[in-house]
């Protein structure tokens, strides 16, 4: 069965950017996709201290919050999507440390896989966040799914975000995108060969 793995990257774990997220959750699953919402947790989340200890075991050396539960999710995902809230125009800071982790030399894996970042605030900042997250699936070779309009939602409670009928019609039409994307990939597995990559080529401006 398809499926596509929701990262909730908020502190709380039933607030606004749940309920983004499972308006497209609920939209996947009427178009006949598996979803799991993953909360990232309220513990101590490290920042990535680039050790390179995962470039051979694949998972990060700390094993004491959820990344690495997660990195085995999104192995076995179909689609990915990443929620977070606005914290002065980014992303939530526990998420982007958990995102840091999950990502770095790890993405290989993820490789191909449709990915869309859904962010909520109660006013201004939005796009700035929705641009850090997504920057971690264009760098990893992972199709960005749009929507309708930039996947925001508005509101400081479930409540609010429930009455913003533009951004809820944005979640459902993002899931419809997902859907039909990640249909289309797993129709053309076998017909079409997956692109193949090039050596990495590093350049580095300081001579």
């Amino acid at each position: 069965m398809l499926n596509v793995l929701l990262i909730n990257g908020s502190p709380h774990e039933n607030g606004c950017t749940y309920t983004a997220l499972s308006e497209v959750a609920g939209q996947l699953n009427k178009n006949g996709i598996e979803t799991r919402i993953f909360h990232i947790g309220t513990g101590l989340i490290r920042g990535c201290v680039a050790c390179g200890k995962c470039a051979g075991s694949g998972h990060c050396i700390y094993a004491d919050d959820p990344v690495n539960e997660c990195i085995e999710l999104v192995k076995k995902s179909d689609g990915l999507v990443v929620g977070s809230p606005v914290y002065y125009a980014s992303p939530n800071g526990s998420l982007r440390a958990f995102l840091d982790r999950m990502f770095y030399r790890k993405s290989a894996a993820y490789a191909n896989k449709p990915a869309a970042a859904v962010v909520n605030c109660r006013r201004g900042g939005a796009t700035s966040a929705f641009d850090v997250i997504n920057k971690y699936f264009s760098i990893s070779s992972m199709p960005i799914v749009s929507s309708q309009y930039w996947n925001e939602t508005h509101g400081t409670t479930p409540d609010e975000v429930r009455q913003d009928l533009e951004g809820l019609q944005t979640m459902r039409t993002l899931a419809d995108n997902m859907a039909w994307l990640i249909k289309c990939i797993d129709y053309s597995r076998n017909a079409v060969a997956w692109p193949e990559k090039e050596p990495p080529l590093r350049t580095n401006f300081i001579r």
